[in-house]
């Protein structure tokens, strides 16, 4: 599958607190989760602007994390990816 087709996976929260809590949480369990910006197609009222950019790889054993931690968050939402990582490349 190339990167145009792969989802991504974003936690979104109603403040930042939540979500450096829950990325220190994952961080502790040995799972991935980069701060991103929420991206506009998905942004509500209720979320701050930050959330947590998983990968298809690791949302499983994430969820599963957030159930047994209890972490607070407010929805995941995917996406189709877009990161491009040729995006500024000239040559």
């Amino acid at each position: 599958m190339d990167a145009a087709q792969e989802l991504n996976y974003y936690i979104l929260f109603v403040n930042y607190t939540h979500g450096l809590a829950l990325q220190e949480t994952l961080k502790q369990a040995g799972l991935h989760a980069r701060i991103a910006p929420t991206p506009r197609a998905i942004q509500g009222e209720l979320s701050c602007g930050m959330s947590l950019l998983v990968t298809a790889e690791e949302i499983d054993a994430v969820r599963d994390c957030i159930r047994d931690s209890g972490a607070v968050y407010h929805s995941i939402v995917s996406l189709p990816c877009q990161i491009r990582p040729n995006r500024n490349k000239f040559c």
